[in-house]
């Protein structure tokens, strides 16, 4: 359960080499958070993170999950909540892919979609429905503002964002009033070992400001958080404008 202070006791990162669910794992941890559990492919890069949280005095477990493996889903995290109650999982998984070559290669695309859309509709509900069963929880997805608006360089990526997205708020009303708390978290332009080489966005941020803006709206039980929050804002006048103009912008 969550403390006085409204932090998770335990949490569960899907996509355990996440920059951004390593920094909300670190300032959590840093808080009260107790027990963390690493879910991701295993290698050295997985086991790094543990140790470097185990450092921090959290009990650290890594577990093999696969977002493109939705069949093996319900085992391997079903394992992680028989082990008890889990306060919070952050949804952290994900890739950018590469816009030119996969729209010559559709399998390319495709993986990219399974990966951001299917495998998180997968361990979504899975676990959703766990945290119903032990009537309390958050759920934290990682959606994008590339989901707001198709843009001509990255329709593929922000696709496969705009299902997660909706298919997050859904999840939320569903699970409304059940003692489960789902909040949707649209990053702008993150500098990260994801996005190394790309032309910076205006308004990019950090994974550690992103894991700051996480711990907020847990606190205020927020339902949605834009980082940063200007990005309302922008993002609401780029969704009403003309395709015609919109088209044009050098975005």
């Amino acid at each position: 359960m969550k403390d006085a202070f409204g932090t998770p006791q335990s949490l569960l990162v899907l996509g355990g080499t996440s920059e951004i669910g390593l920094a909300t794992a670190r300032r959590l941890v840093a808080r009260r958070t107790r027990t963390v559990w690493l879910a991701g492919r295993p290698s050295p890069a997985l086991e790094k993170a543990a140790s470097g949280l185990r450092d921090m005095g959290a009990d650290v477990r890594t577990v093999a999950f696969d977002a493109l493996d939705s069949e093996a889903h319900e085992e391997s995290l079903g394992k992680i909540f028989a082990e008890g109650d889990i306060d919070m999982v952050l949804l952290a998984f994900g890739i950018l892919g590469d816009q030119a070559r996969d729209e010559d290669d559709p399998l390319a695309a495709v993986r990219v979609a399974q990966t951001n859309y299917t495998g998180a509709v997968s361990a979504g509900l899975i676990c959703a429905r766990a945290l119903q069963s032990q009537g309390h929880g958050s759920l934290v997805v990682l959606s994008s503002v590339a989901g707001e608006r198709a843009r001509r360089s990255n329709f593929i990526y922000g696709s496969s964002k705009a299902g997660l997205d909706t298919f997050s708020q859904g999840l939320g009303d569903a699970l409304y009033g059940t003692g489960v708390h789902v909040m949707v978290v649209r990053p702008g332009f993150v500098r990260s070992k994801m996005t190394a080489g790309l032309e910076e966005a205006p308004m990019a941020t950090t994974p550690e400001a992103v894991a700051e803006a996480i711990e907020t709206g847990l606190r205020r039980r927020s339902e949605t958080v834009w980082v940063p929050g200007a990005l309302r804002v922008v993002m609401a006048a780029l969704r009403h404008m003309p395709r015609q103009v919109f088209r044009r912008l050098p975005i």
